[in-house]
């Protein structure tokens, strides 16, 4: 088959089943991003400026706020203003740009839980070693890892894929998606798939089994301890389980959209799970700590209250 130049923009094809709703699609989403960048603002606010918070789990619990904001700002910007427009165009390094900080922005989350889940092995496993296992260079080192290892993976797979000559521009999703463009290609993809399997397996089925092995070793010492104990493991582990279960659901539902092709059968459901993954997790995450850690409650609360007088 002859091969084809990259072309210039792509064209987002899924704007078309909101365009009747787009006005108040836009002031939601609006209302919605605010929301997202305040609320996990705040909670990296108050763990910074509080030294009681300046403790391993609450530094995590601040970095996964900011993949939050991470994520968010890579892609509501651009949604919204496709929202307005009438020609639903991206520029051909603009999308790539996008698919690389949504898909960053997954992995990093998965990445981050799964050294949260660390931390919480070790706290309730062997609490005597913790501060000695968990230490603040290890804080660091952890932390530029959960950036790092995910950003060159998914670096591999986006170069390879923005080399494949494609034969068409027209991505059916609301924002631009690798597999999408894959589709499009008119020469053989077999490498990029043998590549793109092993990225999701370390960025997503490693961090997976990890989060689940380190419960199922919690969940075997809580077995043997007091209720007393049970509730504070509980107070400290449902947050982060919550926030696993949560990207596990939403980031299934947009892998299954992507390969089911939903969007020929039920649009509107293929927009509304193509949203799931980079709106759900940035706003229920802030809230899910906020509202079930303590600490972190008395301080946001304080806060709030004092800026109202």
């Amino acid at each position: 088959m002859e091969n084809r130049t990259p072309p210039f923009y792509f064209n987002l094809t899924m704007f078309v089943n909101i365009r009747h709703y787009r006005l108040v699609a836009f002031t939601f989403c609006v209302l919605l991003y605010s929301f997202i960048v305040s609320a996990n603002l705040l909670l990296i606010l108050v763990i910074t400026q509080h030294r009681a918070l300046h403790q391993p789990m609450y530094m995590f619990i601040a970095l996964l706020s900011l993949n939050s904001l991470y994520g968010s700002t890579g892609f509501f910007p651009r949604f919204l203003m496709d929202l307005l427009a009438d020609v639903h165009l991206i520029p051909y390094p603009a999308c790539f740009i996008q698919i690389y900080v949504i898909y960053t922005y997954s992995c990093n989350d998965l990445t981050i839980l799964s050294v949260m889940a660390y931390d919480r092995y070790v706290a309730v496993c062997h609490p005597l070693h913790y501060y000695r296992k968990i230490t603040p260079k290890t804080v660091v080192v952890l932390s530029v890892l959960a950036w790092i290892f995910p950003a060159l993976l998914v670096a591999s797979v986006i170069s390879a894929s923005a080399q494949l000559s494609l034969c068409g521009n027209e991505i059916q999703k609301i924002f631009c998606a690798n597999w999408n463009v894959i589709k499009l290609s008119c020469v053989s993809i077999d490498v990029i798939n043998i590549l793109g399997m092993i990225v999701t397996i370390t960025t997503i089925f490693f961090p997976l089994s990890y989060v689940v092995y380190s419960y199922l070793r919690i969940f075997l010492v809580c077995w043997k301890q007091t209720a007393e104990f049970k509730g504070k493991v509980l107070q400290t582990c449902l947050p982060h389980l919550v926030s696993f279960i949560v990207h596990c659901v939403t980031g299934f539902c947009d892998i299954a959209l992507s390969r089911f092709q939903l969007e020929e059968k039920n649009p509107l459901a293929a927009v509304i799970l193509s949203l799931e993954f980079v709106v759900i997790p940035p706003v229920l995450n802030p809230l899910v700590y906020a509202l079930n850690l303590p600490d972190i409650r008395r301080h946001v609360f304080g806060l709030l209250q004092g800026s109202k007088r």
